[in-house]
């Protein structure tokens, strides 16, 4: 049996690119080793050099490329390189498609190999336009001298990029942040040091609904008093007439997390509105909600595909936030039901399905698991689950707990090619896997959306 080599940090060879890894990395093979390459594609001839080293396998970087992909493009992000929240610019989006359906395959060749030559990996549903799609941004504020920066951090550094434009960004959120960091340089509001943990504001969040056009603005400071408010809300409200809502988080924690657990508003209304498909939504500073509405919709009707109602069935939709997918299918099932671990979430819910006027749906606090139980205990078996997890996946007693409801079917959705592989090689002992549907919500980068339809065996 050959030896795997071992590999020194500034070794240089020859590799080929044989696929796309899950961090978007490009993955070749020298003498055994599993090596990752940043910005490599699938089929190029590279010169790679060695840059960090584990047991079995090592990180390069691309020092020349002797064949090129004819699917390699110029980023057209000036800070691509540096910024690491895209992966992807360098591929054509064609390309793109084509290998977000090949890291769902190569999940399921590690974690459910029986699953990889039997199930149907579908095509990944794209965008027609693969830009400007994010509603959302969440830049951190800093001050060097006197200018003010936001942005985001290099990858893997306390650097902060100044971005003024980014491309995956609505440019509405983009206008409004670099409007709003000037505005807090000319009038001289103290900035978050991230060493000292001195200065006032940490952070400029801006949302807007992409089907409203309604934006809010929310500034994320240490304290509550902030200097020359006044004159910062009306100069805020000048930078464009779609800002109905400005609000004030306050985090005082020296933490990663954005929010702290105080929101007040400062003008306007407490909420945007946003609309998906028929539905329409309420959303406060601190509320989740799809960062890609327009491709939402997509999912969803995938979901509804999956699902297959005909009117007559009961659905559970666990995991269910504040009840989105549940409203989706609502008009096409007999009863909905959800379930999640946090209360306001649970709120929202129930508020969602009476301002849509669904009296046929019922919400509990809890983990699914638990939930499920006491309800089958009251006589209530659903025919359909539909889940849509965090990237940790189904939690072991929830599968179990499915495995002895047994629905007739079972629609998963997952943002994690390998939790759900794993997830689905349990869940196959009992389930056809009928196919997987990726659908890219997030172009230019490496993340991969999928919808599993499964259907319980006939035994």
């Amino acid at each position: 049996m050959t030896q795997q080599t071992t590999m020194e940090v500034g070794q240089k060879f020859p590799l080929i690119i044989k696929r796309l890894g899950i961090n978007g990395e490009g993955v070749g093979f020298y003498k055994r080793n599993v090596v990752f390459v940043k910005g490599a594609i699938p089929g190029e001839e590279i010169t790679a050099q060695v840059t960090k080293t584990q047991r079995n396998f090592a990180e390069a970087e691309v020092v020349t490329i002797r064949k090129a992909s004819k699917h390699r493009q110029e980023a057209p992000c000036p800070v691509y390189n540096e910024c690491g929240g895209c992966q992807l610019q360098h591929m054509t989006y064609e390309k793109q498609l084509i290998e977000k359906r090949d890291i769902v395959v190569q999940a399921l060749e590690r974690y459910a190999k029986p699953l990889a030559t039997s199930v149907e990996v579908r095509k990944t549903l794209g965008m027609d336009n693969p830009w400007n799609y994010r509603n959302k941004s969440q830049y951190q504020v800093r001050k060097e001298g006197k200018r003010v920066y936001a942005g985001l951090f290099a990858e893997g550094s306390n650097k902060l990029l100044n971005i003024n434009d980014c491309l995956v960004q609505h440019p509405i959120t983009s206008k409004i942040t670099v409007a709003t960091r000037k505005i807090l340089q000319k009038l001289n509001i103290t900035i978050y040091d991230g060493r000292t943990l001195d200065g006032l504001v940490r952070t400029i969040v801006v949302r807007t609904g992409i089907r409203t056009g309604e934006t809010q603005v929310v500034l994320v400071t240490t304290r509550k008093e902030i200097p020359h408010q006044a004159e910062l809300i009306a100069r805020i409200k000048k930078i464009d007439p779609s800002i109905v809502s400005i609000a004030q988080n306050i985090n005082r924690e020296k933490t990663s997390l954005i929010f702290g657990d105080e929101t007040i508003v400062l003008d306007g209304k407490e909420t945007i509105h946003e609309e998906l498909g028929e539905l329409a939504f309420d959303l406060s500073a601190r509320a989740f909600f799809q960062l890609n509405p327009t491709q939402t919709v997509h999912l969803y009707d995938e979901i509804k595909k999956a699902a297959a109602l005909t009117g007559k069935e009961t659905v559970v939709d666990a995991y269910c936030g504040v009840g989105t997918i549940g409203l989706w299918l609502a008009d096409k099932a007999k009863e909905v039901r959800g379930m999640d671990v946090i209360p306001e979430s649970i709120q929202d819910a129930r508020k969602n399905a009476r301002n849509h006027g669904f009296k046929h749906k019922k919400y509990a606090v809890g983990t699914a698991e638990s939930v499920l139980a006491k309800w089958r205990k009251e006589g209530f078996t659903p025919d359909v689950i539909t889940v849509d997890p965090p990237r940790t996946g189904l939690a072991p007693e929830f599968i179990r707990t499915v495995l002895k409801l047994k629905p007739k079917r079972f629609v998963y959705t997952s943002c994690n090619p390998s939790t759900l592989a794993k997830d689905l090689n349990e869940l196959s002992k009992f389930y056809d896997v009928e196919y997987i549907q990726p659908v890219d919500m997030f172009a230019q980068t490496a993340q991969v959306e999928c919808v599993a339809k499964l259907v319980l065996k006939n035994k």
